[in-house]
């Protein structure tokens, strides 16, 4: 077995590039690293790495035992985590989302967080298909989607409504016909775009929406942030379909105009588990704080 704190000073002395800096991070003389590193390379047979004077390069063989450390001191990690499985403030709690609920979650899991350091919170956006895809293959523990799941695969319970909003540039200029508005104006796509449009024209008041193509509207620019998302619609460019709280959270609201519908436009959010799986106890503040965001 190849002794751990040569491990560690060996993936110290990587990280860092410097035999110096690894002996005061580690607090030992630079001449006790060199001996850790020597021993490491002779137990496993070959040069880990190549000196060059006062700096050097990690051989092949190093880098497969810089993996190789990587991953098992990762699985030490968690190993740590599991036996504090019942510790409702310690540990790694994991999440999806799509980004406009990552948006209104963060700033309250943060708030969490910064009250127990030692819980930590890890936020994915993603979209319906991948949440449902992770918390199958236990990627992640917890996700929020929009569509109910497969019951034989997910345990799942409503947690609130989110309105879809139309958003335009404030100097859009009304018309009887939002049909050519939306085709001349066209829209500025998002990871979750075809599917807020989509959602938007099926549950619209309006019969001429109802029948729109979606793709007869034009795309006229697109992005995958979506704190930047209505950045363009702000400065006149496209129209977007968003949630409500996204709009609401936007720097400059009074550049936007939201067109007025009748009928609230709205998808349903649900907290989605893996089937019969018991989560460890931190996920209760975690839970809570979700549940209450929709309230």
């Amino acid at each position: 077995m190849l002794n751990p704190l040569w491990l560690k000073t060996f993936i110290v002395l990587v990280d860092t590039g410097h035999f110096t800096k690894t002996a005061e991070k580690l607090y030992m003389t630079q001449p006790g690293v060199s001996q850790h590193i020597n021993k490491l390379e002779g137990v496993c047979g070959h040069s880990l790495i190549k000196r060059n004077k006062k700096s050097f390069t990690v051989t092949e063989q190093g880098k497969l035992v810089y993996n190789y450390t990587k991953a098992l001191f990762k699985s030490e990690s968690r190993l740590i985590e599991q036996l504090n499985f019942d510790d409702p403030y310690t540990g790694e709690c994991s999440l999806a989302c799509s980004g406009s609920v990552a948006l209104l979650l963060y700033p309250r899991l943060l708030t969490l967080q910064k009250q127990h350091p030692n819980l930590h919170i890890n936020i994915k956006a993603a979209p319906n298909h991948q949440i449902i895809r992770d918390i199958k293959n236990e990627v992640i523990d917890q996700g929020i989607v929009t569509d109910v799941p497969n019951e034989i695969f997910f345990d799942f319970k409503k947690i609130g409504q989110e309105e879809l909003c139309l958003v335009v540039p404030s100097t859009t200029v009304p018309r009887s016909n939002l049909t050519d508005l939306l085709t001349d104006t066209g829209i500025i796509s998002h990871p979750d775009a075809e599917h807020y449009l989509s959602l938007y024209f099926k549950q619209s008041d309006n019969q001429n929406l109802k029948r729109l193509d979606i793709d007869s509207v034009p795309v006229v620019g697109s992005i995958n942030q979506i704190s930047q998302i209505l950045e363009p619609v702000a400065q006149g460019i496209g129209f977007t379909v968003l949630p409500r709280s996204t709009i609401d959270n936007f720097h400059s609201p009074g550049l936007l105009n939201v067109i007025p519908s009748r009928q609230p436009v709205v998808e349903n959010l649900y907290l989605v588990s893996k089937k019969n799986r018991d989560l460890p106890a931190r996920y209760e503040a975690l839970t809570a704080i979700i549940m209450n965001a929709w309230i």
